[in-house]
């Protein structure tokens, strides 16, 4: 996780670019429809702040964090307040969230230490909280441009939410939006803590 760390701190201005415009909303769309008017969200692994940014836009509060000291910084100059410089395994919040979004961000963590990550995850949400998740397609643990990438399909993620006590509402492929990542799938999964 150190050197996916190191990668988006020498890489945080290239990478807030390239991301930025990227429209999730499709996605987002999903996950705000599960919430109450107002909720609390963890956007847990926020890169460049543009989830964040939008949550807020529609009224939520929205508490940002992310691993790269660097990232942290691009993100608060989008959102005009503070991100949190903070790795899935220090997260200490107990029944405090309404949803966590984790887009694009739990593909780094190892397959050996993704189960304590998603129970940190599920001790920040509140009772029926929801959780999102997205993943590259695929199943393999790789290193690809020096960063650790864990791939999942859909019956390696129900496994793994099922696992880890969340009933999962919705699980659906996407394509990267992304132009010059087109043809690459990704799942992503709506779930609930039990």
């Amino acid at each position: 996780m150190n050197q996916t760390v190191s990668y988006y701190d020498e890489y945080a201005k290239e990478y807030c670019a390239a991301t930025a415009d990227a429209d999730m909303s499709f996605c987002r769309g999903k996950f705000m429809d599960c919430l109450p008017t107002g909720a609390h969200i963890l956007d847990a692994g926020c890169g460049s702040g543009r989830d964040s940014k939008v949550f807020l836009e529609k009224g939520f509060s929205v508490t940002a964090m992310d691993a790269s000291e660097k990232m942290c910084k691009e993100a608060e100059k989008l959102l005009g307040q503070a991100v949190l410089q903070l790795s899935f395994e220090k997260i200490n919040y107990h029944n405090e969230f309404d949803g966590i979004w984790a887009c694009a961000s739990l593909l780094h963590v190892a397959k050996s230490e993704i189960n304590s990550v998603i129970q940190n995850l599920k001790s920040a949400l509140k009772p029926d909280g929801i959780l999102y998740v997205s993943f590259k397609y695929g199943t393999e643990e790789r290193i690809a441009q020096g960063r650790l990438f864990n791939d999942y399909d859909e019956s390696l993620l129900i496994t793994l939410l099922k696992g880890n006590d969340f009933t999962v509402n919705d699980v659906f492929i996407t394509e990267d939006v992304r132009e010059e990542k087109q043809g690459e799938k990704w799942v992503n999964a709506v779930c609930k803590k039990n």
